[in-house]
């Protein structure tokens, strides 16, 4: 009995066992690649538009002030861990300036600011930055971030920010 081996090249390539990876296969990956792509770029989720990272080695606690309403208002706190970064403004940027005052885990501030505004031991919201203490909370000074009105910004907090 004489083996015969293939005819032609082409003959050879049909017989070949073919790859995990075959050309229809090949064209459903690239379509279902380029449609997640697509639906990454284009979907509406939500951006952080204000965003503090914490490039020290410890953890700090945050407040924020910002103009709401025509009114100023700090809220606070949110803790970042070392090398941790917190979206504590959602929407869009509207205010050039945003404040921020931040402590160390004992309570002390760790940021040199000169515009005074109110925080509170626990979480809150406070509007107003007038009569701190007459009013039952703590007069705070928080530094001043000028977002040269972008919509977006990071704030990158260092062991010798301002």
């Amino acid at each position: 009995m004489e083996l015969r081996g293939p005819r032609s090249l082409s003959q050879l390539r049909l017989r070949r066992k073919r790859g995990w990876l075959t050309l229809p296969h090949r064209a459903r990956l690239a379509a279902f690649l380029g449609a997640a792509l697509l639906s990454f770029f284009f979907t509406d989720r939500a951006h952080a538009e204000f965003t503090v990272c914490n490039q020290t080695l410890d953890v700090v606690n945050l407040a924020v002030g910002q103009k709401v309403d025509d009114a100023d208002q700090t809220d606070g706190w949110w803790t970042i861990g070392a090398n941790q970064c917190v979206n504590v403004i959602r929407e869009e940027l509207t205010n050039r300036y945003i404040y921020i005052y931040a402590t160390d885990v004992f309570g002390h501030a760790i940021l040199n600011g000169s515009i005074d505004m109110c925080i509170d031991r626990r979480r809150f919201s406070i509007r107003g930055i007038d009569e701190c203490w007459q009013r039952g909370h703590i007069a705070a000074r928080f530094i001043e971030v000028d977002t040269l009105e972008q919509v977006r910004w990071t704030y990158f907090l260092t062991g010798n920010s301002p």
